[in-house]
């Protein structure tokens, strides 16, 4: 482990931190300005490092600034009188961990750089694990029996049919199967057989001839065509009409096929993966699917499995598309707590493996705070013991719904991919849900319900809002609503004893909003 870094122009504040990391038995290693630290930068870095803001030569925040560009995932702790509290909290916005205000108890000031410590730590952790990762991710025995598969089928041309929901990442595997099979250097196309209209899926797949049809001006080569040499993925096969069934059938026997108003045959080297989220038996047994087709296409079955039968895999995938949402987007990844991500792995995620990606994605872009908490979740996840749980911090004194992290009450986003039809989640649109909407499968989440501690207080506040209004009192909303937070404050800050941005995260607020509420109203 690398040692800490405490950056302060004042000798007897590092000789106190020194000494106290020392008693833990923690490497330490001392600066007295922002110009010494950079230089040891390039050599050199901290497993944490502790910076004063105010110092001759340099401020802590330009160093904070000059920190996160090289080495984003270290966790930086700012110290700060509590005249220089506005500039801590807004050196939270360049990705401080945490500020330790000055003069401050050292058993305390351990202890948060522990905690630190622990999240470099597990950062080191993700970040190993993610290098070189695999184009599949998987740990549970369902999925390490498909990886043998693949394995197997390495060195072979054999046609093979993939089953799974919607959701479940066939395309990846025939990707992989593409990938290490001896046509590896040829092209990989692939074709959605059902996102094409019946009259245009022929001459998408064969090509056609020019003059073939009215607007076929010139001649086009079909994907079997632009396959060569490679390998076609069809995707959603039990969905291709019966007529164009008969031609597939052709290819796969002899190998031959014709352009749409072509004369020629044409030689078809390709491999062929299919597809399908749907029971072939039974569209065979229907008359929907051709039997001899089927018997083609079915010379190996791969099953991928749904995510509920391999929840060991949630946590891993999750902070795996948390890493990659926050790279996309530039941005600091987040991550989840033990609580949060104990509660992911317990839901049934219809849409599967892409549900939890648009999940992440909404996670990187939504939650309040760099740890991931289970208030933090889109509301129509939270089941109902969640929501009576919660439900104070979901609606306004007046029974207003509202959205769990108050920097973004502003805010309006789509659906995030939960209980969606699998690939209608992928894209977030700036149109809000109604709140009240539960997702398929999910159980919904009446706030309060049930409660009769909450419905008690509701009442007392339902009959102090009647007595002044009936008293003519003014501004009664403005009042009750500072009265409301004044008493949800006082109550967060005794629960972390006066630890505002622990604070303003129990409560999934931001923490300049924590700040502007306490100065508005009066706390000392």
């Amino acid at each position: 482990m690398k040692p800490i870094w405490i950056v302060d122009d004042d000798q007897s504040i590092r000789w106190v931190l020194e000494k106290a990391l020392a008693r833990e038995s923690l490497l330490s290693r001392s600066f007295t300005n922002v110009r010494d630290v950079l230089a040891a930068l390039e050599d050199d870095e901290p497993q944490v490092l502790i910076s004063d803001i105010r110092m001759p030569g340099g401020s802590g925040l330009d160093l904070l600034q000059a920190i996160k560009a090289r080495h984003p995932g270290l966790p930086v702790i700012v110290m700060t009188a509590y005249s220089d509290l506005d500039s801590a909290v807004a050196a939270f916005q360049g990705g401080a961990f945490e500020y330790l205000a000055k003069p401050f108890d050292v058993d305390k000031a351990v202890e948060l750089i522990r905690r630190a410590l622990e999240e470099s730590l597990r950062e080191e952790e993700m970040d190993d694990r993610l290098v070189d990762a695999p184009e599949i991710l998987g740990q549970a025995p369902a999925m390490q029996d498909v990886f043998r598969a693949i394995g197997r089928l390495s060195q072979s041309n054999v046609t093979v049919m993939i089953t799974g929901e919607s959701g479940t990442g066939k395309e990846l595997v025939a990707r992989a199967l593409h990938k290490h099979s001896p046509r590896a250097n040829g092209p990989f196309i692939a074709l959605n057989t059902a996102a094409i209209p019946k009259d245009l899926l022929e001459s998408e797949l064969f090509g056609h001839e020019r003059g073939a049809f009215t607007g076929a001006q010139t001649m086009r080569r079909g994907r079997f065509e632009q396959a060569e040499g490679g390998t076609l993925f069809l995707d959603e096969i039990g969905d291709m009409p019966f007529d164009l069934q008969t031609r597939l059938l052709r290819v796969l026997s002899d190998g031959n096929f014709y352009r749409v108003g072509g004369h020629n045959p044409l030689r078809a080297n390709v491999r062929v993966i299919a597809a399908t989220h749907q029971n072939l038996e039974t569209r065979v047994k229907e008359g929907l699917f051709r039997e001899d087709l089927f018997h083609r296409l079915n010379v190996i079955r791969l099953r991928l499995p749904p995510l509920r039968e391999r929840p060991e895999d949630i946590t891993l995938l999750a902070r795996h598309f948390l890493q990659k949402s926050a790279k996309e987007l530039g941005v600091e990844p987040k991550r989840m707590s033990d609580e949060a991500l104990a509660y992911v792995s317990t839901l049934p995620f219809p849409g599967n493996v892409r549900q939890l990606e648009n999940l992440c994605n909404w996670l990187t872009v939504m939650a309040p705070a760099q740890t991931i908490e289970v208030k933090d979740m889109p509301r129509e996840m939270i089941g109902t013991s969640q929501a009576e749980s919660t439900g104070s911090s979901m609606r306004a004194p007046g029974g207003e719904p509202r959205m769990a992290g108050g920097d973004y009450d502003a805010i309006e986003t789509s659906d995030y991919g939960m209980g969606t039809p699998a690939g209608e989640g992928d894209t977030m649109v700036a149109t809000r849900p109604p709140m009240t909407a539960t997702a398929p499968g999910m159980a919904s989440a009446p706030a309060f319900a049930g409660n009769a501690v909450s419905a008690s207080w509701e009442s007392l506040l339902a009959g102090e809002a009647k007595s002044m209004l009936e008293a003519g009192q003014p501004e009664v909303m403005d009042v009750l609503t500072r009265r409301f937070e004044k008493a949800v404050l006082e109550a967060a800050l005794g629960v972390t004893r006066g630890r505002r941005v622990e604070a303003a995260t129990r409560l999934g607020i931001g923490r300049n909003t924590i700040t502007r509420k306490l100065q508005e109203l009066g706390f000392d």
